[in-house]
Parts: C-alpha cells; sequence; structure tokens
C-alpha cells in the first residue's frame, strides 16, 4: 500500500499546484466503456482497487471510493491500510459524491476531473451541486497522467468489417434506422461516442479493449452524410469501401473536440455517454434524450438471433466438457487458476471463437462470497472433494456473445449450502417460467427470482440480470431484471421482443459460500388475446445444473418439470459434440429429480 500512497501524496502535490482541494476519478474512458483499456485505468492505478466500477474521490486530506454491492468485500481487501475509505453505494449512511465533497470544502474551493472521463449528466448533477455551496468546478485537467509515467499506450488495433451474416442489417439500413429517430426529434446531427453502438452502426469491430471486441471511435451522424474519428490506418479494406460507399468520411480520432465547436444544430447528445468535454466545446442548440441507437442494438434480429443460438450451443459444448472435467479431476490437485485456464482452453475449442466475454470468476468456497472475485497468483487456491465452486464465465465468438454461471458441488456441503442452492434455483427457474403482458419491465418481474429469497429475509446486493450484446458488451442496456430504479444503470425499459437478458439469482455469505446460477433467455412473443400480447422467455443456455446441490423437496412440481424438461433439452444439444465417455456422463448429470 505504500505505492498507492505515495501516488495519492504525488496527485495532491499536482492539486496543490492547481489551487484545487478535491479530483474525481471515475472509471470510464472517452467512451463510457464498462470494461476499459489499461491507458484508462486511471481509478485503478491511483486506488489499487481493481473492480469493474468505482469512483474515486480525493481531497487534499482523505480520499473515499464509492462502489457498488458486487465489489463490498473485494474493496474493502483491497485499500485495507491505502488510506481511502470505501463509501458502500446504496447503503443508508453513504452520502453521495457531492454530499460528501461540499461536506468536506468551504466556499471558493475547486473541485476538479478530467471532462473526457465524465459524461455531461454526471458533470452537470456535480455542477449543480457545487454551485449551491460556491464550489467552483474545473473540467480540463488530466491530473493522473501527469504522474503516470509507465502509463500504457492508447489502444490502436486493427479493425475488420462484422459481415452481414452474423449482423444481421447493413450499414445504410442502420444509418436510415437512425436518421429516422433523428426526425423525430427534429435534429440536424446526432453525436455518438459509445463504441459498442459506432461498433453496431458501422458493422465495426477490433480488439481495443479486453472482453470488448469494439475500436476506440467517435461519430458524427448528419442528415446525409457522417464521419467517423478514429486512425484511418487502422481501418480494414472493406470498411474503408463501405464507409465511402454510405458517405462517411474517416477523420481524426481527436478532430471531433474542434468539429463541434463549428455544428450546425439542433444536435442529438444523450448526456448519459456522451462526455462533458464534447458537450460543453458545442455552441448550438443541444436535444437531451437517449440514444435511438440503445433500443435498436438491443433487439436482435433474426439473423443475430439465429448466430446467437449456434453460439450458445458450441459454449455449452465447452461448459459441459468443463463440467465432466472438473469432476473427474478434482482429486488431482487442480486450483481456480488451472481450473479458469482449462475452461478457456475448452472454449478455443470451439469454431470461431475470439476471445472471453469477461474475466473468468472462478471461486471456491468463501471466496465465492466475493461476486466479482478474480483468482491470482496472492488469492489461488486448490481445489478439493468438498464444498461448492462457482464459475461466471462467458466467450466471444463470431456468431454471438455469452454469459453463464454454474454452481459446481465437489463434494460433501452443509444442509445451510444445499437450502440455499436450491432456493436461487428456484428463483431461477420461475423468472425462466414467466409469461407477461406486453408492457412489463424487468421490475415487474424481478420478484419471481428473489421471492423465495424474500420470503426468509435474504436477499443478494446486485440485479438479478442484465442485457447482453450481440459480439459486443456483455452488459447491455436498457433491459435487465432489478427491484428498483437505479438510473446510472439504465436497465429498466420495457421488455421487447428478441432483447437478450440474463437470469443469474444468488446467495453469498462473508466468509463461508457463494451461489449463483445463470442463463441468458431471449423475450419472444406468445398469445395474443382480449388482454393484450403475451410474452416469455426463450432460453438460450444449455448446461446441467448440478443435481448434487438440489433439495427435491424445496421445489414445486412445476419447477421441478422445468428442470426435468430443461435438463432433457441440454442432453439432446449438446449429448453430439461430446466423446462416448462424456456423453454417457451428462446422461447421468441429466436424467430427471
Amino acid at each position: 500500500m505504500n505505492m498507492i500512497k505515495e501516488r495519492l501524496m504525488k496527485l495532491r502535490e499536482e492539486m496543490n499546484k492547481e489551487g484545487m482541494q478535491a479530483y474525481i476519478i471515475p472509471t470510464s474512458d472517452f467512451h463510457e466503456t464498462e470494461y476499459v483499456s489499461e491507458y484508462f485505468a486511471a481509478r485503478k492505478y491511483m486506488s489499487g482497487f481493481t473492480g469493474s466500477a468505482g469512483v474515486l474521490v480525493v481531497l487534499l486530506d482523505k480520499a473515499g471510493l464509492w462502489t457498488d454491492g458486487r465489489y463490498f468485500i473485494q474493496a474493502a481487501n483491497q485499500l485495507a491500510g491505502s488510506g481511502i475509505d470505501l463509501m458502500k453505494q446504496g447503503q443508508e449512511d453513504t452520502p453521495s459524491i457531492e454530499e460528501y465533497i461540499v461536506t468536506n470544502l468551504t466556499q471558493g474551493s475547486i473541485v476538479g476531473f478530467d471532462g473526457r472521463v465524465m459524461n455531461v449528466n454526471d458533470a452537470n448533477k456535480y455542477k449543480q451541486a457545487f454551485m449551491m455551496h460556491d464550489i467552483k468546478m474545473v473540467t480540463d485537467k488530466d491530473l493522473v497522467g501527469r504522474i503516470w509515467d509507465d502509463r500504457p499506450a492508447l489502444p490502436c488495433t486493427e479493425t475488420f468489417h462484422y459481415d452481414e451474416k452474423y449482423a444481421g442489417k447493413s450499414i445504410s439500413e442502420k444509418l436510415t434506422q437512425v436518421r429516422e429517430a433523428m426526425k423525430g426529434y427534429n435534429c440536424r446531427s446526432h453525436i455518438v461516442t459509445k463504441i459498442d453502438e459506432i461498433a453496431w452502426l458501422y458493422n465495426l469491430r477490433a480488439h481495443d479493449v479486453p472482453h470488448f471486441p469494439v475500436a476506440l471511435a467517435y461519430t458524427i451522424i448528419k442528415e446525409n452524410d457522417a464521419m467517423i474519428y478514429i486512425d484511418a490506418s487502422r481501418l480494414d479494406e472493406e470498411s474503408k469501401t463501405l464507409f465511402a460507399q454510405n458517405h462517411i468520411q474517416v477523420k481524426d480520432y481527436e478532430a471531433i473536440y474542434e468539429d463541434v465547436k463549428t455544428l450546425e444544430g439542433p444536435v442529438l447528445v444523450d448526456g448519459n455517454f456522451v462526455n462533458s468535454k464534447i458537450v460543453y466545446s458545442l455552441n448550438t442548440e443541444i436535444v437531451y434524450a437517449q440514444d435511438p441507437i440503445v433500443l435498436l442494438k438491443a433487439m436482435k434480429n433474426e439473423t443475430e438471433l439465429a448466430n446467437t443460438r449456434n453460439a450458445h450451443i458450441k459454449d455449452g459444448v465447452a461448459c459441459t466438457k468443463f463440467m465432466y472435467w472438473l469432476m473427474q479431476n478434482v482429486n488431482n490437485g487442480i486450483s481456480e487458476m488451472s481450473a479458469q485456464e482449462k475452461l478457456q482452453e475448452l472454449r478455443k475449442e470451439q469454431a470461431d471463437y475470439l476471445e472471453d466475454s469477461f474475466n473468468t470468476i472462478c471461486a471456491y468456497k468463501e471466496h465465492a462470497a466475493m461476486m466479482h472475485y478474480s483468482s491470482n497468483e496472492e488469492t489461488n487456491v486448490e481445489l478439493k472433494p468438498e464444498g461448492m465452486l462457482l464459475v461466471d464465465s462467458g466467450g466471444q465468438y463470431l456468431d454471438g456473445t455469452t454469459d453463464i454461471t454454474r454452481t459446481f458441488v465437489l463434494g460433501s456441503i452443509t444442509e445451510e449450502e444445499k437450502k440455499w442452492f436450491t432456493l436461487a434455483l428456484k428463483g431461477h427457474i420461475r423468472l425462466e417460467k414467466a409469461n407477461f403482458l406486453y408492457g412489463c419491465r424487468g421490475l415487474n418481474l424481478d420478484i419471481l427470482a428473489r421471492g423465495p429469497l424474500w420470503d426468509l429475509d435474504m436477499d443478494y446486493q446486485c440485479g438479478t440480470g442484465h442485457g447482453v450484446g450481440h459480439l459486443s458488451n456483455v452488459h447491455e442496456a436498457p433491459n435487465g431484471f432489478r427491484w428498483k430504479i437505479v438510473p446510472e444503470r439504465n436497465d429498466s425499459c420495457v421488455l421487447e421482443e428478441g432483447m437478450i437478458t440474463s437470469n443469474e439469482p444468488g446467495v453469498y455469505v462473508e466468509g463461508e459460500f457463494g451461489i449463483r446460477h445463470e442463463n441468458e433467455m431471449v423475450v419472444v412473443k406468445g398469445n395474443k388475446n382480449f388482454y393484450g400480447q403475451f410474452m416469455h422467455f426463450e432460453t438460450l443456455t444449455f448446461v446441467p445444473f448440478d443435481r448434487k446441490g438440489i433439495d427435491k423437496s424445496l421445489l414445486s412440481e412445476d419447477e421441478l418439470a422445468w428442470l426435468n424438461d430443461y435438463h432433457a433439452s441440454v442432453y439432446e444439444k449438446i449429448s453430439p459434440f461430446l466423446t462416448n465417455e462424456e456423453a454417457e456422463w451428462l446422461k447421468e448429470a441429466c436424467r430427471p429429480l
């Protein structure tokens, strides 16, 4: 922790030079990307906290890091001895960032941040709170960059065109859809900075961000033409040709900051995504609204769905082979890290695998109580024929993005553990079986998953599910399952046909165990009658649940029937791709309870 303290000291020296009393470091890049490249890992560099969500606030005499319930245990461990206080978001006694700052600063103080890594909605929220207390805001200072001597370079990987046989729609078709939405807002131009949206719009992929096959870029869409801001030397020839055909001009990555100064409005801006430096540079009328690409991208077309079904079969084969391997080798000295390496090896054997869709969580016993635990050389432990192993993983394939969690029973477990294993699975089944009227949101359905736990005063401190992209981000807005609205999550929209969402209830007991059961599902239409259009979910994930953890007495007849039918489907879909020995094992793993 001496290294973190030294970095904080150097940062405070830079703050003093600028006359600043507070400095805000979010977990973000110039594009509001969830998983950032190492160039943008400023919050991790300054705090030592490695989770994917959090905001560090440094004052001259103290510091705090805000993160959500997924990371409370991990953050407490990683921040210990750093001089940084853990601020638990969502807890009653935790102040907001702006409350913390105004409480600890006096009138005339200055708060700074790099406006390129903060979206304009957050910047405006801070601005309003600070103005009420006569606190000034400076938004053009990258102080971390000044002290980060060995900062990695900006990523600049070669792009590739994502063929229509996977994407389902051409660049021209997608631009037409976006321009129709722009007309609805009476806007002449639209600024898009979210890289997954640009990847979708231009059928463009790259490898700039780990687990997230996209390119750092900006775009401005106008009524008859468009500009993409990216280093032209990294563009593949097919994309260059298609850009020219669709009147898309390629401009330098940084040129957007000058171009927006002369942009004619009204300009459509999604304040949740577009960074504050860009918006504060505009000199025209701004229309704030959700980017239309958010919904267009989330509602997968038939080609995307056909492809993602295929990706999930391949992923199901890899994960089922892993489950077989794990059960055969649990006595052979394997560890968390060697197990996750084996799983990745099995995914690599599948056609069109590109990379994992996030860092695999392979967590044994009490490690699984940390929802986003990541095993490393210091924490890695040997697996034994006892207790439970939670593995949350996913793959990026040319034909889709996957995300799956299974909790494996490696040997004897307590009756208490078996109870929670079954009740979490009970909630999973209830949600997967849901039949609901069109117009429902994840808010309406979340209690199906949490109900069996809430009945016993138990809960989990995260959402029940998130949207999933298509060869894109594994966490995708605007759909999800959550019992309350969390504005920054943007996961509470009406569930539309074609939206893919994870279903992952769990139980986490600090210092003891963690359990999670996760499938992906897609929203499909059911019957339509006098009452309206009914909807339900089609299951995409096919891997057995570990029957050794199930207390059959806690499941209703219809829940048991669903589970038996599901396991029959797993065997039917996955067994043809297994060896004879693996297929025989799978038949036993999937036999009716």
